[in-house]
């Protein structure tokens, strides 16, 4: 499907040469969701699924956290970065990540917690284990879409913005390559589910 994609009209330019420096620092930043969120719902346990200040930071769009970073750059620094969309991606991610897995842990009063601190610790680290590759999954995809907005508003070139341009260019070897990629990630989570 990705070779039969027809792309935007009148648009022929070639696409620039692919972003291996910028995919990597975002599989960085991904990586540190991906490790940072389950950690944190490790420690705070299923109330954290309930925590109103946690919805409210969650209720606000992704785009308001770029345009508040960069209403916020200061000037002599220079044009906002990967720091600066690595920081506004986290802002608009990790209250939605959060509140997923802490919704994915079962109540646990009055069992597992009337057997002890040990044990509790024990069956959030069982149920996260088991719904990490599924999170991860259907995450995935959803953080490198995401990121287009933030890519845009910051003037950095990442994986989504790649790939809308070679979209936009009928680049279909590069398409394939992206479609492959992500592929290959959502078969690697499916196994480890198992």
């Amino acid at each position: 499907m990705a070779l039969l994609l027809p792309g935007s009209g009148g648009l022929h330019a070639k696409p620039g040469p692919f972003p291996w420096p910028a995919l990597l620092r975002c599989g960085l930043l991904f990586l540190g969701v991906a490790l940072g969120a389950p950690l944190l719902v490790r420690w705070r346990g299923p109330s954290l699924g309930q925590s109103l200040g946690l919805s409210l930071w969650e209720s606000v769009p992704d785009f308001l956290w770029g345009g508040c970073l960069l209403a916020l750059w200061p000037a002599p620094w220079g044009p906002p970065g990967f720091p600066a969309l690595g920081a506004a991606f986290l802002m608009a991610v990790l209250p939605g990540e959060l509140r997923w897995l802490a919704r994915a842990l079962p109540q646990e009063w009055p069992v597992p917690r009337a057997w002890g601190e040990l044990r509790q610790r024990r069956a959030r680290d069982l149920v996260l284990w088991r719904s990490l590759p599924r999170w991860l999954e259907a995450r995935l995809p959803a953080w490198i879409t995401g990121t287009l907005v933030l890519e845009r508003l910051m003037g950095v070139r990442g994986p989504a913005s790649d790939w809308m341009a070679r979209l936009a260019a009928r680049d279909h070897a590069g398409l394939l390559g992206w479609v492959g990629g992500l592929a290959a990630c959502w078969w690697l989570f499916r196994r480890l589910g198992r």
